[in-house]
C-alpha cells in the first residue's frame, strides 16, 4: 500500500489518476462505496487507492490542486467503511487501511484489491445488476451496462456473444448465396484444408455460428445477417447498417452548403462491403514510391499500409454495437481518415494494444481472424502502431465515448515532423523543444485538441509523464488547458498559428478565447472565451442564479443564444447557471434529436470542440 504523501504528490501531478481517488469523506457515503466497486471491478487495473479527508480545487492554470483537509473521526470512518464494504456488496470486500499525518492532519489510505474474476462483478445488493456494478473508466466511476458485465465476468462465462442470437423475422433465403460463396474463396486461399469447407452450405453456416437451429429449423443469427444478408434483408432487418465514406475537403469538418461533401453508402453484407470500404480508402491514398531491395524498379505504394485499412475497418465491424442503430463512418480528410463506430471500448483505453480483446461480437471476430481481414485475437491495435511506425506515420489515435457509446479510430497520412513542421515549430517556440513536445504541437495543430490518451498513443510515456510533457507546453504558453479530470484536453494557445499554415480549412471553431473579427480572422484573448458581447436583449433574458425557467421558457432561450452563435455545452450551463450534465442529458441531447438544435461538428459528436448551433433552415 502507498503512502498518503506519494499518493497526493501524483495527483497533484497528473490531470487524471485512474488508480488514485481523493475525498473530503466526512462520512462514508455513496460516492465512496461506488468507487471501492469500480476500483474492485475493473480487469486490469489491479485495483485502487481512496486518500479520504482530502480537498482540492481548480487553480488558475486549470490544475486540480489538492491538499489535506483532516478527517474529525478516522475511527469511525474506517469502521463504516469496513462495515459497508461487508454488508451492502453481494460479495464482501476487505479494503487495507491505514491512518497518517500530513501537514499535521489526520487523513486515511485506502487500498482495494481487484476482486477475483470468479467473484465480478461485485454489485450493491439492493440496486442489483447491471446498475448496482461500477467500472473505473479513467478517473471516473461509471455504472455498468450489460456489456460490461460480459467483460468483467471474462473467461468465467461461456464463449455466446450477442452476435449469436437468431434474429426475429429473419428468414434463410436471407442469406446471399454470393456472400457464402466469397465466404468459401477467401477461407480456401487463407487455408485449403480448413474442414468447414467440406460441408454443405447449411452445416458451414451452423458451423459459424451464422444459423442456430430453434424448434428443429435453422434461423439466422446477427452474426448470419451481417456477414452473409442480402442488401434488402439488411435494409428490412437494420435499417441503418451500413458503412458511409464520406470526402471532406480540407482538415476540419465545415456545415457549409458551398463545400458539400462527397458521400459513398455501402449497404452490403461484411463479405462483400468490406473489400469495396477497403477499396475506397486505398484509392484515394497518397501515393509514395518505395524500391524493394535487390529489385532495379521502383514501386508506387500507398503511403498508408493496405493492412492498416484492413486492421482498422476489422476492428470497426467486429467491436461496434449492432444493438445501436446507426452506421459505421469513414471520414477522409485531406491530412486524416476517422473511422468512427458505434460502441464505446468493452476494454480499459490505457490497455490498449496489451494482449487480449474484450469480443462484443465472438461470432463476427472469428470469421474475420479466419480470412485474415483482422490479427489473431487482441494483436490488431499493436499491429496497427507498429506498421504506422515502420512508415514514418504519426501513431494511430484511438479515442473511446462511453456517453455517446462511440469509438474513433484516426489514422495519419502525413510524415511527422516535416520541414514545414519544423518551419512552424522554430517560428512558434524557437529551438528549445525536445521530440515528444514537438510532436504534440504539431498533433494539437492537425487534429485541433491533444489529450493525455493521444500523447500516450504517439509518445509511448505513461499517463503521468504525458501529464507532465502537456502541462510544461501549457507553462510555457504554448498549449491552453480545456475542461478537467478524465475530460481535460489541450488547444494551441494560438490558433491563428494552425490557421496561417493549413487556411483551406477555413474559420476554426470559437474556443479558448478566438472570436472571429469583422475580417473572419480570430483574434487572441487569452483564457476563456469573453461573452462579453452577447446582444442586450438576450443578456436581459438571462435567468439568476437559482431563478427557475419552465421548461419551454428554456428551450426556447438556449435556441436564441445557439441562434447568436455555436456555443459549447460548458458555455450554455454557465449562462444558464445550470448543472452541465443536467442540461445535456434533459435538454440539449433531446433537442439535437429532435432537430431544434445541430451540432456544429454533425459527423463528430464527441469532437472535443463540439458545440450547438441552430440547423441552417431555422438560421433565419
Amino acid at each position: 500500500m502507498r503512502t498518503a504523501q506519494d499518493l497526493l504528490s501524483e495527483l497533484n501531478a497528473s490531470d487524471e489518476s485512474p488508480r488514485i481517488e481523493a475525498k473530503r469523506s466526512r462520512e462514508i457515503g455513496k460516492s465512496i462505496v461506488e468507487t471501492v466497486l469500480a476500483f474492485a471491478n475493473e480487469p486490469g487495473l489491479g485495483g485502487g487507492h481512496l486518500l479520504l479527508g482530502v480537498d482540492s480545487r481548480v487553480d488558475e492554470k486549470g490544475d486540480a490542486r489538492y491538499w489535506p483537509e483532516g478527517l474529525a473521526d478516522p475511527d469511525k470512518i474506517q469502521k463504516d467503511l469496513a462495515s459497508q464494504c461487508a454488508s451492502m456488496l453481494n460479495v464482501a470486500i476487505r479494503p487495507e487501511m491505514a491512518v497518517e499525518r500530513l501537514d499535521d492532519r489526520t487523513v486515511i489510505v485506502v487500498f482495494v484489491p481487484e476482486a477475483d474474476v470468479s467473484q465480478k462483478p461485485v454489485y450493491l445488493k439492493a440496486t442489483g445488476l447491471p446498475k448496482g456494478a461500477f467500472r473505473r473508466i479513467g478517473s471516473t466511476d461509471q455504472r455498468c451496462t450489460d456489456e460490461d458485465l460480459w467483460v468483467l465476468r471474462g473467461a468465467s462465462q461461456p464463449q455466446f456473444g450477442p452476435d449469436m442470437a437468431p434474429v426475429p423475422d429473419a428468414r434463410m433465403d436471407d442469406l446471399d448465396p454470393q456472400a457464402v460463396a466469397e465466404y468459401r474463396r477467401l477461407r480456401a486461399l487463407a487455408n485449403p484444408q480448413a474442414e468447414e469447407l467440406g460441408y454443405d452450405n447449411p452445416d458451414m453456416l451452423e458451423a459459424l455460428s451464422a444459423v442456430r437451429r430453434v424448434d428443429d429449423a435453422l434461423k439466422p443469427t446477427l452474426a448470419g445477417i451481417v456477414l452473409f444478408g442480402k442488401p434488402m434483408a439488411l435494409r428490412r432487418l437494420f435499417p441503418a447498417l451500413r458503412i458511409d465514406y464520406i470526402r471532406v475537403v480540407g482538415t476540419q469538418w465545415v456545415d457549409d452548403p458551398e463545400q458539400r461533401f462527397q458521400s459513398v453508402d455501402i449497404r452490403k453484407s461484411l463479405m462483400l462491403a468490406l473489400p469495396v470500404a477497403e477499396a475506397s480508402i486505398v484509392d484515394e491514398l497518397p501515393k509514395g514510391f518505395r524500391l524493394p531491395e535487390g529489385e532495379l524498379q521502383s514501386r508506387q505504394e500507398p503511403v498508408l499500409s493496405r493492412k492498416v485499412i484492413r486492421e482498422a475497418l476489422a476492428n470497426a465491424v467486429m467491436h461496434r454495437s449492432y444493438q445501436d442503430h446507426s452506421p459505421i463512418q469513414i471520414i477522409r480528410y485531406s491530412n486524416r481518415i476517422e473511422i468512427l463506430n458505434p460502441g464505446y471500448s468493452l476494454k480499459d483505453m490505457a490497455s490498449l494494444g496489451t494482449p487480449g480483446s474484450r469480443l462484443r461480437n465472438p461470432a463476427i471476430a472469428a470469421v474475420l481472424h479466419e480470412l485474415n481481414w483482422a490479427e489473431t485475437k487482441g494483436s490488431g491495435i499493436r499491429t496497427m502502431r507498429r506498421m504506422a511506425g515502420e512508415a514514418g506515420l504519426p501513431l494511430p489515435e484511438f479515442a473511446s465515448d462511453r456517453q455517446k457509446n462511440e469509438f474513433k479510430v484516426t489514422l495519419f497520412l502525413h510524415h511527422l515532423l516535416t520541414e514545414d513542421d519544423y518551419a512552424w515549430l522554430k517560428e512558434l517556440a524557437g529551438e528549445g523543444l525536445n521530440g515528444e513536445e514537438a510532436k504534440a504541437l504539431i498533433y494539437a495543430r492537425e487534429t485541433g485538441v491533444v489529450d493525455n490518451t493521444a500523447c500516450r498513443d504517439f509518445s509511448g510515456l505513461d499517463t503521468l509523464q504525458a501529464s507532465s510533457l502537456l502541462r510544461r507546453l501549457r507553462d510555457r504558453g504554448l498549449l491552453e488547458k480545456q475542461g478537467a479530470g478524465s475530460r481535460t484536453y489541450y488547444t494551441l494557445t494560438s490558433q491563428q498559428d494552425a490557421l496561417d499554415m493549413h487556411p483551406e480549412q477555413g474559420e476554426l471553431p470559437l474556443e479558448g478565447g478566438n472570436r472571429p473579427t469583422e475580417g473572419g480572422k480570430p483574434s487572441s484573448q487569452g483564457g476563456k472565451r469573453v461573452l462579453s458581447d452577447l446582444p442586450p436583449e438576450l443578456a436581459a433574458r438571462l435567468p439568476q442564479p437559482r431563478q427557475r425557467l419552465g421548461e419551454a421558457a428554456l428551450r426556447v432561450l438556449i435556441r436564441d443564444l445557439c441562434g447568436w452563435q455555436a456555443l459549447r455545452g460548458e458555455e450554455l450551463a454557465t449562462l444558464l447557471h445550470k448543472n452541465l450534465k443536467y442540461l445535456r442529458n434533459k435538454h440539449l441531447t433531446e433537442m439535437v434529436q429532435t432537430g431544434e438544435l445541430a451540432f456544429l461538428f454533425p459527423e463528430s459528436p464527441n469532437h472535443a470542440l463540439q458545440a450547438y448551433k441552430l440547423p441552417a433552415k431555422k438560421q433565419d
